[in-house]
């Protein structure tokens, strides 16, 4: 018997759209940053109700001039949540900066807002609050509180688009919020992200340091409305997206709402299928916020154990993920600031027990029959066998925290060398 195709654990959702946008630009000739990235900047900006917008290269290269434009310098400190990406941190280490992790709660996985108040200092030059897996981080408190310090929050909204919190369009919640469009995202340019902002001033820093710390509208110069001359005015950065990028994220944002509600029935289908499962623990996502449903994140409880369960998923053609490992258990992290697991015993009990199952639009109702299957099978299979006990590191967190340096309230902090 033929095995069943493998079910990938992401995939963009592209259609004759996209190939049609990006045809109409290699037809053109103007492949690079021109008329198609513009008119990203103008939809996108819109579509997250931003007042400005800068189409870039990555969500990095967005984060990276956001916290150049916070006038980060060497020897500040930026508050980061320790389960993030590598890019949410080492931007901070482009500036030479200190990033100072922090821990998120259980619940979403999203940055603990009292662990952020705890690590300020007169060193803090900013904050950056994640938004977990699609669903915005706890923003009134955490703007209230950088309101409080005087200092800027730089949103990392590499999953989030779209969703919303309390009302609010989730661009439009911090001084700068940065967005990705690499493959795996809700839209795709395949590479690329956005930053946006409500301020003129962040907005035109952003921009001139995008490309070269060119004066504006370098593009134009090969245009017929354009000039040779330009001036470089700053040392900036080669960020910017180019057309055939732009054209299939403009096709990518005209389906964007469908392919949102595809990823919602995909989700609900998750929690409806694992929600009494007593090996499974669903993240959840408060009532005032919306989910975009970039991830879709299962805890396992023990004895289930995490890794020999993705391994059956695979051997089973079913593709699964972890989101992540915390940055401060990574080797720069931990021997450059001295981090221990833990430290930060939310995360790393996060870490330990989660999984990320596939959510794309794209999914058909066979393969996420399929996964739900697999995973109801593989949950109620490690119950029954011993030999799937605890591994060393799925000890209970109670035990983990044991070694952690606590404040004076009792909670674990990191373990700093300066």
């Amino acid at each position: 018997m033929t095995s069943p195709a493998f079910i990938p654990f992401a995939l963009p959702d592209l259609t004759s759209a996209e190939l049609d946008a990006v045809t109409d630009v290699l037809r053109s000739r103007w492949i690079t940053t021109g008329p198609r990235a513009k008119e990203f900047e103008a939809r996108f900006g819109a579509a997250v109700e931003a007042a400005h917008c800068v189409a870039v290269s990555s969500c990095t290269a967005a984060l990276h001039l956001a916290l150049e434009a916070a006038r980060v310098r060497p020897a500040d400190e930026v508050i980061v949540p320790t389960m993030t990406f590598a890019a949410t941190a080492e931007v901070v280490r482009y500036l030479g900066a200190v990033p100072v992790l922090v821990d998120v709660r259980a619940s979403d996985h999203n940055v603990d807002v009292a662990a952020i108040e705890r690590a300020i200092t007169p060193r803090t030059r900013a904050i950056v609050p994640v938004h977990f897996g699609g669903v915005p981080a706890d923003m009134d408190e955490i703007v209230a509180l950088a309101r409080s310090r005087d200092l800027p929050v730089v949103a990392d909204a590499a999953h989030a688009f779209p969703c919303r919190y309390k009302g609010r369009n989730v661009g439009t919640l911090a001084d700068v919020t940065c967005f990705s469009f690499y493959a795996t995202k809700t839209i795709t340019t395949g590479e690329g992200g956005a930053v946006v902002t409500g301020s003129a001033g962040w907005a035109e820093r952003m921009r001139l340091m995008s490309l070269h710390g060119i004066s504006h509208d370098a593009w134009k110069r090969y245009t017929a409305e354009g000039s040779w001359y330009y001036e470089i005015v700053a040392p900036g950065f080669k960020y910017n997206l180019g057309d055939i990028a732009a054209a299939l994220g403009l096709a990518q944002l005209a389906r964007a709402e469908a392919m949102c509600a595809r990823r919602e029935a995909i989700a609900r289908r998750y929690d409806d299928a694992f929600r009494e499962d007593e090996a499974i623990e669903l993240l959840t996502c408060p009532a005032d916020r919306t989910n975009a449903h970039h991830l879709y994140v299962i805890k396992l409880v023990p004895p289930v154990d995490r890794n020999r369960f993705i391994e059956e998923l695979r051997a089973r053609g079913i593709g699964a993920s972890v989101h992540f490992i915390p940055l401060h258990e990574h080797p720069y992290y931990r021997d450059t600031y001295g981090y221990l697991p833990e430290s930060f015993p939310v995360a790393h009990d996060a870490y330990t027990r989660s999984i990320s199952l596939p959510i794309y639009s794209a999914m058909t109702d066979a393969q996420v029959d399929r996964v739900i299957d697999t995973v109801l099978e593989l949950s109620g299979a490690q119950r029954r066998r011993a030999s799937f006990g605890r591994s060393d590191e799925a000890r209970a967190p109670e035990v983990r925290a044991s070694g952690a340096v606590r404040d004076a309230a009792g909670a674990a902090v990191p373990v700093l060398r300066r």
